[in-house]
């Protein structure tokens, strides 16, 4: 996967390069998703439609799930400590103009691959699962917290707060990074390859297929309990953190379950948890306990899928892990756009309280792709 020239350092040696990876995972996470929490304040300041601001979670989820798998096969002959800064001053040029930086796609599978790359084969799940850490850990702090300077200071302050976050890490990758680390080429034509194998393609696009679902009601969160609770930015944030809080314990359950049941179980078990805990959001207004309690076991189950799609990915076709990655990378975006889309057009002809049912059924198309998929690759 990773070609390290002479004197190029190991993880271990490296000391502290996955908690900077798994910090930069953060600074990227918070800035693609705090989103979620501040689609009230932009639809007021900009005078759009709920669903019309949904669409700006859509638009960049689409250039990322676009470009990410690209740039990442553009780059491969690169040092890896170039294309990692590269793209972290991208993205933080992106926040200072109020835009989320498409080029955070390449940051992501890249650092994977490097701690990956780094690490001795019997430690590699636990590198993966640390450098993905800060992307899960930006569901507790980075979305609530964006969303609050938002609904305080405006939702353009968010941004220059993620702009400014961005800085140091962009230092510590250039001096922690270790020289003269590459990838084994990796060329367009890897990529139209791996695109163009069936069951592997199959298996990857299930984290779009599930996490879509998600989607449907996570990018409109914020209005939907607005609206039907009449939550403002307190109740507001913290029912992100408590969502983010059953995100990450799930992020570490979810690879517990998967060493111990595999990982085609637990992902047929994931999906169907979702058509259990989607269609309660169609039912609101309800007690605050109830809706925190399913605020919480919601993304429990929802956010465990990540340990097990890695595995099976890499099972599948662990020649081209780099790619693999950068394409799983990838279709989480595309779930966030086809999720959100999805959501705007549910709530435009059916107004919010029909976002759980939809959910639902979206979950159902979750739990038909991974038997199919399961099926098709043995």
């Amino acid at each position: 996967m990773v070609e390290v020239t002479p004197g190029a350092e190991t993880v271990n040696e490296a000391r502290g390069l996955v908690p900077m990876l798994s910090a930069a995972n953060f600074v990227i996470g918070m800035g693609a998703f705090m989103v979620v929490g501040l689609l009230n304040p932009v639809a007021d300041d900009l005078m759009m439609t709920t669903a019309g601001a949904g669409w700006i979670m859509t638009s960049y989820a689409l250039a990322y799930a676009v470009l990410s798998p690209l740039l990442v096969a553009a780059s491969g002959a690169l040092g890896r400590r170039r294309v990692l800064a590269a793209g972290l001053v991208l993205f933080a040029a992106g926040c200072v103009v109020s835009a989320l930086a498409p080029s955070a796609g390449m940051f992501t599978p890249v650092a994977a691959s490097v701690a990956a790359g780094l690490s001795a084969p019997e430690r590699r799940g636990k590198a993966l699962a640390a450098v993905f850490f800060g992307l899960t850990l930006a569901q507790v702090f980075g979305v609530p917290a964006g969303g609050w300077v938002a609904y305080t200071f405006g939702w353009r302050e968010a941004f220059w707060m993620v702009a400014a976050l961005s800085v140091p890490l962009i230092w510590l990758v250039w001096t922690r990074v270790p020289r003269g680390l590459r990838f084994q080429p990796v060329t367009l034509g890897d990529l139209g390859r791996m695109l163009s194998n069936g069951p592997v393609m199959l298996a990857v696009l299930f984290t779009t297929s599930f996490l879509g679902a998600v989607y449907v009601v996570y990018t409109y969160m914020a209005p939907l309990l607005s609206q039907t609770m009449g939550w403002g930015r307190d109740g507001i944030t913290l029912a992100l953190v408590i969502y983010g809080c059953g995100a990450v314990i799930g992020n570490l359950v979810g690879g517990a379950v998967t060493d111990r049941i595999g990982a085609g179980r637990t992902l047929t078990i994931l999906a169907v948890s979702q058509i259990v805990l989607l269609p309660p959001f169609s039912m609101l207004p309800m007690g605050e306990g109830a809706v925190m309690l399913l605020l919480f076991v919601w993304p429990l189950f929802g956010w465990s899928y990540m340990a097990a799609q890695q595995m099976r990915l890499l099972a599948l076709a662990p020649e081209a892990a780099s790619v693999v990655l950068a394409l799983n990378a990838a279709a989480i975006y595309v779930a966030a756009a086809v999720g959100s889309a999805f959501g705007g057009a549910v709530l435009s002809a059916h107004g919010l309280g029909a976002l759980g049912i939809g959910a639902g059924i979206a979950a159902l198309l979750a739990i038909v792709h991974i038997l199919w998929s399961r099926r098709l690759s043995g």
